[in-house]
C-alpha cells in the first residue's frame, strides 16, 4: 500500500484535488489521517498516471485513424456516386439518340415505302387516297374525277403523288397547260382544273426537268 497526499494523488490519477475528496468521500479511496494530514492509499499494482496516459494516447490515436479511415471511405463513395450519376446521364443521352434515330429510320423507310406504292398503283383512285391521307394532305377526292372514270387524276395530285417539289411543279404546270391549249389529247378539263390518265398515257415529255 503507498501513502500519497492529496496533490500526489490528483497527479497520480491525473484528476483534480477535489475529485480525489470525492472519491474519498464516496469510499472508493481509503484516507490516512497522521499529525492532522491528510492522506491516500493506493495500491501500485493497480495502474499508475503514467499507464493510464498511454492507454489514453493510444485511443485517441486509434480514435484518430479510424476518423481518418472513415473520411477516406466517404471520399471514394462520392465519387463512385459522381461516376455513377455521370454514367446514367450519358446512359440516357444515348438511348436518346438511340431512340431518336430509330424514328428517324422508320419515317424515312415509311416516305420510300409509300413512295413505291402511289408509284406502282398511281391509276387506282383508293390507293391514292390511303396515301394522300398517310401523308397529312387534304382528302383527294376534291381533285380526282367521279367513279365511272376513276382512272383520271387531277394534275395535282399526280404531282404529289411524283413527288415534285414544289420549285419544279410551276414549271410542270405550265407545260402540261401549253400541252392543253394545244389541244393535247392525253388531257382532260374538268372544272377548270387538268386530270391525267397515267395508266392510258405516258407524260415524262412533260416532266422532263
Amino acid at each position: 500500500m503507498k501513502k500519497m497526499t492529496i496533490a500526489d494523488a490528483a497527479e497520480y490519477f491525473n484528476v483534480s484535488k477535489e475529485a480525489i475528496h470525492n472519491r474519498i468521500r464516496r469510499g472508493s479511496l481509503d484516507c490516512i489521517v497522521e499529525n492532522g494530514v491528510k492522506y491516500v492509499a493506493v495500491e501500485p499494482a493497480k495502474g499508475n498516471a503514467v499507464t493510464n496516459s498511454v492507454i489514453d494516447g493510444r485511443y485517441t490515436q486509434y480514435i484518430e485513424q479510424e476518423n481518418e479511415r472513415l473520411r477516406e471511405k466517404v471520399d471514394v463513395l462520392e465519387k463512385e456516386t459522381n461516376r455513377l450519376r455521370d454514367q446514367r446521364e450519358q446512359m440516357l443521352i444515348d438511348e436518346r439518340v438511340k431512340v431518336e434515330q430509330i424514328y428517324k429510320e422508320r419515317d424515312a423507310q415509311l416516305r420510300s415505302v409509300l413512295h413505291v406504292v402511289a408509284t406502282k398503283f398511281l391509276s387506282h383512285v383508293n390507293t391514292e387516297t390511303v396515301m394522300q391521307e398517310g401523308m397529312g394532305n387534304d382528302a383527294i377526292n376534291a381533285d380526282v374525277v367521279d367513279s365511272e372514270i376513276d382512272e383520271w387524276i387531277s394534275l395535282k395530285s399526280f404531282l404529289k403523288l411524283k413527288r415534285i417539289k414544289d420549285k419544279e411543279k410551276k414549271k410542270i404546270k405550265a407545260r402540261f397547260e401549253a400541252a392543253d391549249a394545244d389541244g393535247d389529247g392525253r388531257l382532260s378539263i374538268r372544272d377548270d382544273k387538268i386530270f391525267l390518265n397515267p395508266s392510258e398515257y405516258d407524260y415524262s415529255d412533260l416532266l422532263r426537268f
